[in-house]
């Protein structure tokens, strides 16, 4: 019996209190069959969040630590001689699962980031002379520490433009907070299991793709991703560059996701606006007055939104 995503939306809240954008964010990206960056203070349940949507779909789940000394061939695998066969045997690396949690990705160098453009993108990893593809939901949850910049490694706008969403994770408030102290205080809660499976996921990839979208809401999607490269009077001097058209596809994906979730098969410019912060705030380049004079990206990527007439 297939499942809705509404309940895979339920599991993970069993298991994370609070976080709903976050939850909301990991199951959309499942049905738009993209990746996530999560930025946040440690102690969020980053990597929890990442380890329950794993476990309510019942699919396999694999961390790699970033760090200054990690290599390539410890993402994606590598190539060893085996002697007793005297060949060349390809031993794969932990890319190759369902979830993928990146965490702390910002530590690692650019070539090891690099090393996760071709699975992210392509659905497929090269080593030695042979192209392996991935598995069949293949979804990348990477994590990033904004308090403790040092060591490391800015991530390229490339490598940033390949995540669908970024999201802000921010402190829970009290009421939340008390609600995980009487949840964890004691003893562990364990991760709910099964309550999704990745024939369902795939069914809700094809399910979203079928969503109508109005041309009228097309041309607002284009619009909205146009006025980040013409920003507002209020972001002048700010934005030094605006989202890619790979913006614009994500928009409208994740837009179509959301009435998915939703139960709609349409489309609503409500779903536009709710998914355009989390796709255009990683995808624009900010000038140095941003940090010099300690301006709020995300709000002047709202007040890029806030400049495009709904349909």
């Amino acid at each position: 019996m297939s499942s809705a995503p509404r309940e895979l939306l339920a599991a993970l809240g069993r298991t994370i209190v609070g976080q709903h954008e976050t939850l909301e964010a990991l199951v959309l990206a499942a049905i738009a069959d993209g990746h996530v960056l999560l930025e946040g203070p440690p102690g969020l349940a980053k990597t929890r969040a990442c380890r329950a949507l794993a476990a309510a779909l019942d699919g396999d789940f694999k961390r790699v630590q970033f760090t200054p000394d990690l290599l390539p061939s410890d993402v994606v695998g590598t190539r060893i001689f085996d002697q007793s066969e005297t060949a060349f045997s390809t031993v794969l690396g932990p890319v190759f699962t369902n979830v993928l949690l990146a965490d702390e990705i910002n530590r690692a160098p650019a070539k090891v980031q690099s090393a996760l453009l071709e699975a992210m993108q392509e659905r497929q990893v090269t080593i030695g002379p042979q192209t392996h593809p991935l598995p069949d939901p293949f979804v990348v949850l990477a994590t990033m520490n904004p308090l403790d910049a040092d060591g490391t490694y800015a991530l390229p706008l490339a490598q940033m433009d390949r995540f669908l969403m970024k999201i802000v994770l921010d402190y829970p408030t009290r009421e939340e907070e008390r609600r995980i102290l009487e949840r964890f205080g004691a003893d562990d809660v364990d991760l709910v299991r099964g309550a999704a499976s990745l024939d369902d996921v795939r069914a809700w990839r094809a399910g979203a793709r079928d969503v109508h979208a109005d041309e009228k809401l097309k041309d607002y999607v284009v619009d909205l991703v146009a006025a980040t490269r013409r920003p507002s009077p209020d972001a002048s001097g700010y934005v030094e560059r605006g989202a890619s058209p790979r913006a614009t596809l994500a928009i409208l994906r994740l837009a179509r996701a959301k009435a998915y979730l939703e139960s709609r098969s349409f489309v609503l410019p409500d779903d536009v606006r709710t998914v355009a912060l989390p796709v255009l705030r990683h995808r624009i380049a900010f000038s140095y007055r941003v940090q010099a004079e300690s301006i709020d990206p995300d709000a002047l990527v709202r007040a890029c939104i806030a400049t495009v007439p709904a349909p």
